[in-house]
């Protein structure tokens, strides 16, 4: 596993897309371009983020996200 990063990838230990160990090698995202660091999973496929939207929490107390649609790029940050 080089650089295979997988086409959906979540923060949440709740989500079926969560990876603990991909996640402490460090996974940075760049949406349309933009280096993003609020975000909460991905879709390359289908070309969307779910970003953590301010301190507001749901009825459960999860932290309240955004889909957003673009270009989603994830790479893996170098640990230098």
């Amino acid at each position: 596993m080089a650089d295979a990063l997988p086409d959906r990838l979540s923060t949440n230990p709740n989500s079926p897309y969560y990876n603990e160990e991909l996640l402490a090698k460090g996974v940075g995202i760049r949406f349309n371009g933009v280096e993003k660091t609020n975000v909460d999973e991905y879709c390359v496929s289908e070309g969307w983020v779910r970003v953590i939207a301010g301190n507001a929490k749901d009825r459960f107390g999860n932290a309240m996200t955004m889909k957003l649609k673009g270009k989603v790029e994830p790479y893996l940050q170098s640990t230098d």
